[in-house]
């Protein structure tokens, strides 16, 4: 019998959280134990209350509204790292399985003798387009600048990953760690990747896809144009943005010799978008 802690955090979105938990659950076997940690970050639309009503076994933590993505995802796997499972599995509360993504996953695992982290690729659910899942290095010359990697009919290597679907065996939390404690919402899967590269741990992007999600918009981030200038820059830097203390940690470990620049570049490029329209 296969041991999987499955790791969630979840804010306001009881319908989403409920389907995925469905979709999860629809992959359980004889073989495959999958157990769910999931804290819930201060919902106030009866997320928690519905999780525990439709799927009691699920162990929910009630979070304050500060975790957010990293944070919540860290607190979870504290608690389910208790249990000493086989694996752990990041799962994102928008990310619907097939019925068969956890034995891929796991066949994928069996491939590497378990040491390797495994990667799922996710699809949209219209287009079909690859959304989530493994990333490579765009440039030696540009180390943080990623591009996505749809999957093949074969296992494919990659530098880091996207967290919606990740499976980490109990060899790998125990040479890297949990997710780090630098990062409150983003930055931390793609940071535990290439810290994991770095010890040697090599990254596989499962054949073929193992579920659904669909990209996030960049309508109403920093990133979109349509925004003024000072409020993309308050969003820049906030929590969901690129806050200056975690995106500096973020950069310096990662960004190389070049890693000022990366550093400063998005703030940068708000500014001088600001300058550009007041020509």
């Amino acid at each position: 019998m296969v041991n999987i802690q499955v790791l969630l955090t979840v804010f306001n979105r009881r319908a989403k959280t409920l389907e995925a938990l469905t979709h999860l659950y629809s992959n359980r076997s004889q073989d495959v134990r999958i157990s769910v940690t999931l804290l819930d970050d201060g919902s106030k639309d009866g997320t928690a209350e519905a999780i525990a009503a439709q799927f009691p076994e699920v162990n929910i933590i009630i979070g304050d509204g500060s975790h957010y993505w990293n944070g919540g995802m860290r607190k979870a796997w504290e608690i389910a790292a208790l249990s000493d499972p086989d694996f752990y599995l990041w799962l994102n509360d928008d990310t619907l399985l097939d019925t068969s993504a956890v034995q891929k996953l796991l066949h994928t695992s069996a491939f590497f003798a378990d040491q390797a982290i495994v990667v799922g690729s996710t699809r949209d659910p219209e287009t079909g387009e690859a959304t989530y899942g493994g990333v490579i290095k765009e440039s030696s010359w540009k180390p943080l600048r990623f591009r996505n990697v749809a999957p093949s009919p074969v296992v494919v290597a990659v530098d880091t990953m996207n967290g919606n679907c990740v499976l980490i065996s109990k060899a790998v939390k125990n040479k890297v760690g949990l997710l780090s404690s630098a990062y409150t919402h983003g930055m931390g899967d793609f940071d535990y990747g290439l810290r994991a590269k770095k010890l040697g741990i090599e990254i596989w992007l499962v054949p073929e896809y193992v579920g659904t999600c669909s990209r996030n918009t960049v309508s109403g981030t920093w990133q979109s144009t349509a925004l003024s200038t000072r409020l993309r820059w308050q969003k820049l830097k906030s929590v969901k943005g690129l806050p200056p203390r975690e995106w500096l940690t973020f950069t310096r470990r990662h960004g190389g010799s070049l890693w000022l620049l990366t550093f400063l570049s998005p703030y940068l490029r708000v500014l001088l978008t600001t300058k550009k329209r007041k020509a």
